[in-house]
């Protein structure tokens, strides 16, 4: 969420921000409600002015036997007027919030100004795509020839949209999990957490998810909790409503958990495999930092990622997102892409932002030095990484002519096996 008095004092920026993202934002009703509001404090702060002054003049008459009754009358109307005016201030108060959290982050100076994914800027490449002798499948059919993913019974199980892995293939999503979060906690230096995997309305509407993207999620009929679109919302949430040690930050903590998304939106969009599921697993890594520290935490938080995928032996390359493309809680967004070799292109697999204070305002997450005033923290985000679309990666990248796949050398002490054979027939 953005400072009230920012957006007040910077209505140009925030026209801006709107052309530059490509979205309609109407900053009148907010001119409007913001007006009443100041005029009513205005109005209100003379209004207790005046009783002041009258409090003095009846305590003046009651001490002098006068008859203070006519004054005493009068201000009974201003407290009126006064409770009135307070219930209205409150009433405009929630309409200036709730409109707040509708307006997403404003880019970072250094964000590539574009209307869509295509004026996105390459940063760098790592890798060469691997060269095939045969014409390389895509991962649904090389699971199905293995025997790893099963569709029929995911769909008997809950609906489309959702896989069933089996043996290696299931030992394969658990064995990148672990491999991950070994590897961010062993030498990134990232605290592993293991939270709840459903959260509450605060929580969403801490880091942006609520109210803008309530169709995107999977609420419990019923109660206030839904299930978790992304750890990184439960992840912003340890420290909600919280002052943190400045000296103590960066703080580095990543957790695995399931992820559900209704993909609303989405329909005829990667309806084949796992690319795009309603459940998904994913390791995700989280960074609170001082304000001056969170940009040079922000391509530190890249790097980690692209380790993960050189361990792997994976092709990839760093994109910088566009103002058009980014997230709505982002100032500033790194995509990481990895190598399809069916479908000839490259496939996000992680996404890393700085949100700046965005969602620190939101969820009341502030630091403060010993010596120093209390600003809000900084936040930071990324996939390190989904793990689904990392079994996809693998699965095509080191798949062989006869449709069993080669497991890279990092994992194999994860996985207990040198390859994954393909059904016998």
């Amino acid at each position: 969420m953005l400072d009230l008095g920012y957006v007040r004092e910077h209505f140009d920026a925030i026209e801006k921000m709107a052309r530059d993202r490509g979205i309609t934002l109407d900053l009148a009703p907010f001119r409007e409600i913001d007006t009443e509001r100041r005029q009513l404090i205005t109005s209100a702060e003379r209004l207790k002015a005046e009783r002041n002054r009258a409090n003095e003049e009846i305590a003046g008459k009651k001490r002098s036997g006068e008859d203070a009754t006519s004054i005493l009358a009068l201000m009974k109307e201003v407290s009126d007027r006064l409770k009135r005016d307070d219930v209205r201030i409150a009433e405009l108060d929630e309409r200036l919030k709730q409109f707040l959290l509708t307006v997403p982050n404003i880019p970072h100076a250094s964000v590539p100004v574009g209307k869509s994914a295509a004026h996105n800027v390459e940063v760098r490449r790592w890798g060469a795509p691997p060269k095939f002798d045969f014409k390389p499948r895509p991962h649904w059919e090389i699971g199905e020839g293995a025997g790893i993913l099963d569709f029929q019974a995911a769909v008997k199980i809950a609906g489309a949209r959702f896989a069933v892995y089996k043996g290696l293939g299931a030992r394969l999503e658990r064995a990148l999990a672990n491999f991950f979060l070994d590897l961010h906690t062993r030498e990134h230096g990232y605290t592993e957490i293991l939270p709840p995997f459903l959260v509450n309305t605060a929580s969403l509407t801490g880091v942006g998810q609520l109210p803008k993207f309530a169709a995107d999620m999977f609420h419990v009929e019923g109660t206030d909790l839904w299930l978790t679109p992304t750890s990184e919302v439960e992840l912003t949430s340890l420290h909600r409503d919280e002052t943190l040690d400045a000296d103590k930050l960066p703080e580095k903590v990543c957790a695995w958990t399931a992820c559900f998304r209704s993909e609303a939106g989405a329909a005829g969009k990667d309806t084949r495999g796992i690319k795009r599921q309603h459940q998904f697993q994913k390791v995700e890594l989280f960074k609170f930092t001082r304000p001056e520290q969170s940009y040079d935490e922000l391509e530190l938080l890249v790097k980690n990622v692209e380790v993960v995928l050189q361990r792997l032996g994976l092709h990839y390359r760093v994109m910088l997102l566009c103002t058009a493309d980014m997230g709505f809680a982002s100032a500033k967004t790194y995509d990481i892409e990895v190598w399809l070799p069916s479908a000839g292109e490259f496939m996000e697999i992680s996404s890393c932002s700085n949100t700046e204070a965005f969602q620190a305002r939101r969820s009341g997450i502030r630091c403060k030095q010993k010596a120093g005033k209390s600003e809000f923290v900084h936040t930071l985000n990324g996939s390190g990484l989904a793990v689904g679309r990392t079994w996809i990666a693998i699965a095509e990248n080191f798949q062989q002519a006869d449709g069993s796949i080669v497991i890279p050398e990092v994992l194999k002490p994860y996985m207990g096996v040198d390859r994954i054979p393909v059904l016998a027939k």
